[in-house]
């Protein structure tokens, strides 16, 4: 009941149909994140795509230029060399054998998921696992790499992993209700403009049709798409 009143609350004072501009839009979130935690600050992207074709599937990364606010645990499936390089880079779990044997057991005490070349074999028994869990290592986003310790301070760093989903929304955290308007804003253009570059060759007509953005537990404000662009 009373979180009903709260959200009741944010809404005071904003037009569910209205677009606003992204600096208002971030301005009206920030001011109303009033939970007792640090709210996440979420971008929602409906596209003009269908995924379940080839030629409009949207999907990449981003690193925001003042990260997340969230702390990402990796695991990391390497050896040797490579093992104590992802180590010395941060990695929450490194291993082989040993971390496969803890996936197969349930264990996925980890966000994002780094593998070495030569580990693919292994982590390929996986699939079942870590796929529908969006987990699995893949080259085109820079998880399937030799160079383990850059891509985990990519990821530690505020990288994001986007994915548009069978009804074309694409959505991320894109920052915290603590960071300053500044870098709100720069961290959604950088996401957004990531999803411009990432455009299918199969989208047709308007490839961005709706913008929202919204914390945690507050409410969504539709923005104004335009705005997005005007001072990226």
């Amino acid at each position: 009941m009373r979180q009903g009143k709260r959200l009741k609350t944010a809404y005071t004072g904003i037009d569910r149909e209205q677009l606003y501009a992204l600096d208002v839009a971030v301005k009206m979130i920030r001011e109303r994140a009033v939970a007792k935690f640090d709210e996440t600050i979420e971008i929602a992207m409906n596209l003009n795509v269908d995924p379940r074709k080839a030629d409009q599937m949207v999907r990449g990364v981003v690193s925001l230029p003042h990260g997340t606010g969230k702390t990402v645990r990796v695991a990391v499936f390497a050896r040797g060399d490579k093992a104590a390089e992802a180590q010395a880079a941060g990695a929450d779990i490194v291993g082989a054998e040993d971390l496969m044997e803890r996936v197969q057991a349930g264990q996925l005490d980890f966000d994002r998921c780094i593998a070495t070349p030569d580990m693919m074999g292994l982590v390929g028994r996986l699939g079942k696992i870590l796929g529908p869990r969006g987990l699995m290592p893949n080259p085109r986003l820079g998880t399937v790499t030799p160079n383990v310790a850059e891509a985990v301070q990519a990821v530690k760093g505020g990288q994001v992993e986007f994915r548009a989903e069978k009804a074309g929304i694409v959505h991320a955290g894109v920052g915290k209700a603590s960071f300053s308007e500044e870098a709100l804003l720069a961290n959604v253009r950088a996401f957004v403009d990531a999803i411009t570059r990432a455009k299918p060759s199969g989208a047709k007509g308007t490839y961005i049709k709706k913008v929202s953005l919204a914390s945690t537990m507050g409410p969504g404000l539709k923005v104004e798409t335009a705005s997005i662009a005007a001072a990226g």
